[in-house]
């Protein structure tokens, strides 16, 4: 009867491995939520696109949630600690999550307690004065600030923000100093900046694209690899010197453990939606820049990101070196 037995397992253990690619298969059976960590009709509006887009090819609605809180930590936090890993529960991934640990004390590790799905973007991060600044270009304000020591006075969306720290190493960087005067979010910061409050605004470029484009504000540099479309005459960083390009990458995350055939579902249907054409067009009216990276390049992405998170804390001045 041993051969019996040895059957009998054998069979469970098949049935089992076909119910498994069989549940695979039929994902998504159910809508899928994609919890986003920001509040309503603001910086959500890519994730929206593109969760509309990408129910088409998975034949579910894919319904946004605002989960707003811990510098864009809360909600994917909340999903990878309590949310089965089947996929029906994901969010958004943004680089709040490699650097919040270097930060404070957290029950979390970003590089184990996550599966990073797809890299699906990049926010394009901006030096900005108003139209009557003095400064005309980056150089003019370095040379003045140098000038002056510790009277440039720039505005951000918060403190520890991707903002508060370029501009801090760009300053290490130039050797310069300056105040940063910190707001509850970049149209604050924009309205300050416009207002005479601050000197300089160091802004994600889509709060403050309707002032360029109208002419009551002027970029001075961005931070990306390459110069924008829409904007061919502003320089980057690191053409004027400055190796410092941080297009802010975001995409999609889930809880650890989920089966790869999800995964690779969640991948190609989101990565049919960011190639839309519709999708494109508002990367551009949102200044923003495609950053596509597959399931294996954003996982390396994030491993290899979470030292240079700390390095450039420290170098920020914002937390001591070990």
């Amino acid at each position: 009867m041993v051969w019996l037995k040895w059957l009998t397992v054998s069979v469970v253990m098949t049935c089992g491995l076909l119910g498994a690619g069989v549940q695979a298969q039929e994902f998504p059976s159910k809508p899928i939520t994609l919890i986003v960590p920001y509040g309503s009709g603001g910086t959500d509006t890519q994730y929206r696109k593109l969760a509309e887009l990408a129910s088409r090819s998975l034949g579910q609605p894919v319904v946004v949630e605002n989960k707003p809180g811990g510098n864009g930590t809360i909600g994917p936090v909340q999903m990878a600690l309590n949310a089965k890993p089947d996929g029906y529960t994901i969010a958004a991934g943004t680089v709040s999550l490699l650097r919040q640990p270097h930060l404070q004390k957290v029950n979390w590790n970003p590089l184990t307690d996550f599966t990073w799905i797809i890299g699906l973007g990049g926010y394009s991060f901006a030096v900005v004065v108003s139209d009557n600044s003095p400064f005309k270009t980056l150089a003019d304000m370095v040379a003045w600030a140098k000038a002056n020591p510790g009277k440039l006075t720039y505005g951000t969306p918060g403190p520890g923000s991707s903002l508060h720290l370029l501009m801090a190493d760009l300053a290490q960087r130039a050797g310069f100093t300056a105040i940063h005067v910190p707001y509850k979010g970049g149209g604050e910061a924009t309205t300050a900046m416009l207002g005479g409050h601050v000197m300089v605004g160091v802004n994600n470029l889509g709060s403050v694209v309707a002032q360029v484009d109208a002419k009551t504000a002027r970029v001075l540099t961005i931070f990306d690899a390459e110069r924008l479309s829409r904007y061919p005459d502003v320089p980057t960083a690191k053409e004027l010197g400055y190796n410092l390009v941080y297009p802010s990458a975001y995409g999609l995350v889930g809880p650890r453990n989920m089966p790869p055939a999800v995964v690779k579902r969640l991948h190609d249907a989101f990565k049919v939606a960011m190639e839309d054409p519709s999708n494109k067009a508002l990367l551009d009216t949102l200044s923003q820049i495609p950053w596509y990276r597959s399931t294996e390049d954003y996982t390396k992405w994030a491993v290899e990101s979470y030292p240079m998170e700390r390095a450039f804390l420290e170098r920020a001045g914002v937390i001591k070196s070990n």
